[in-house]
């Protein structure tokens, strides 16, 4: 059974991790767990209370197919927790490194966006907000998710690709991944 791991912080964004964690497991087959820097009670940016007891080092131990860093906006705070090594140290292991809105923010500042194509809510976002990003030059102003060598980005805007994506990084069917696809589409046609 494929895992992905879900990291949450204060203030993480709902509709970015839903649809991971809501169809993920009941409908994919993929154990997905929270976990967190620092284990607690967190609130959402939609009022969500929640209590996350497992923290980065379980994470480690557990051994993700996929480390999806939920965007929220402590991305862009000085409060933001630093997670570099943590995100370095799961790539090593062989894990899909995934960020959204954010959550990217998390993956500029371990250097994994300096040598690879990615997408964000913008250039100027990443370079504002991630202090030793060195990757613009493979910035790709994108509406969906980019993947690339393991590494999954996507603007806020783009929770449904970049589900699509983190479920192809743990091996899930191109055919069910198309349906999942299609049919979160099916309104907008």
């Amino acid at each position: 059974m494929p895992k992905a791991a879900l990291i949450l912080t204060q203030g993480f964004a709902d509709w970015e991790y839903a649809l991971i964690a809501g169809t993920g497991g009941p409908f994919y087959g993929i154990d997905v767990q929270f976990f967190t820097p620092q284990t607690g009670s967190l609130r959402s940016q939609g009022g969500l209370v929640t209590n996350v007891d497992q923290d980065l080092n379980q994470c480690r131990q557990w051994q993700p197919n996929s480390v999806v860093v939920v965007g929220g906006a402590i991305w862009a705070d000085s409060q933001a927790p630093e997670i570099a090594d943590f995100l370095n140290d799961c790539r090593t292991d062989g894990a899909s490194i995934g960020g959204i809105c954010g959550g990217t923010l998390a993956l500029a500042r371990a250097g994994l966006l300096d040598t690879l194509p990615h997408t964000s809510n913008s250039r100027d976002f990443l370079i504002e907000n991630a202090g030793n990003y060195a990757g613009a030059s493979f910035y790709q102003d994108r509406p969906s998710a980019v993947s690339a060598d393991g590494i999954i980005t996507a603007p806020g805007t783009a929770p449904v690709s970049f589900t699509a994506a983190i479920f192809e990084s743990v091996g899930i069917a191109p055919e069910l991944i198309s349906q999942f696809t299609t049919m979160l589409a099916a309104e907008h046609h």
